[in-house]
């Protein structure tokens, strides 16, 4: 079943995670929005929403984190935060010949960046990725790019199965964000840049 959140209804999740995103000021707390993120997740599986990787291609600038948080009687329990502009975090995904994912965050000059191989499986909105290069650069100029200790060998990326590789379970996609469980149990919440 595929459905689009923001073609339906407005989920009061959406109005939260919504002004999360585009509110300067008076943006909503840590807490409403772990807890509307753990909604958007619910209301996702319970919908049995899938989203096609189409729409995951691109920039997306790492907005709000939240490290192992989960319910438990209707509360959030778990910590977030918002990331700090002065220190931005980007995943992007490119589709050349295979799937590609990136990962970077930048502090002033200093940038690290990881790159390596993904895999979307569609039917449950999991992204496998495998991170194998890695670069540093200084005032844009590569101090390192070489390799990465990548948990699986490059040419049996394919092969592996899900359970022996980080992923990301998606649970809510628009064309504004991207909102995604990891395999440690975060979450996270990114907006397109």
């Amino acid at each position: 079943m595929s459905t689009d959140l923001a073609a339906t209804e407005i989920p009061d999740f959406m109005t939260t995670l919504t002004d999360a995103v585009r509110k300067k000021r008076d943006r909503p707390s840590a807490s409403s929005v772990i807890l509307a993120l753990l909604q958007a997740e619910t209301t996702a599986k319970q919908q049995r929403i899938t989203y096609p990787l189409e729409s995951l291609i691109g920039d997306w600038r790492l907005w709000f984190t939240a490290p192992r948080t989960h319910l438990q009687n209707g509360k959030a329990l778990g910590k977030g935060l918002y990331v700090p502009q002065f220190a931005p975090a980007q995943i992007s995904f490119s589709r050349e010949d295979k799937l590609l994912i990136s990962n970077q965050i930048q502090l002033g000059s200093l940038r690290f960046k990881l790159t390596g191989s993904a895999k979307y499986f569609s039917k449950k909105n999991l992204l496998a990725f495998d991170f194998n290069r890695m670069q540093v650069c200084l005032f844009n100029r590569a101090i390192y790019d070489g390799k990465f200790r990548s948990k699986t060998m490059a040419s049996s990326f394919n092969e592996q199965p899900i359970a022996k590789l980080p992923f990301f379970a998606f649970f809510l996609v628009n064309e504004d964000f991207i909102a995604a469980r990891g395999r440690g149990g975060g979450i996270a919440l990114w907006v397109r840049n």
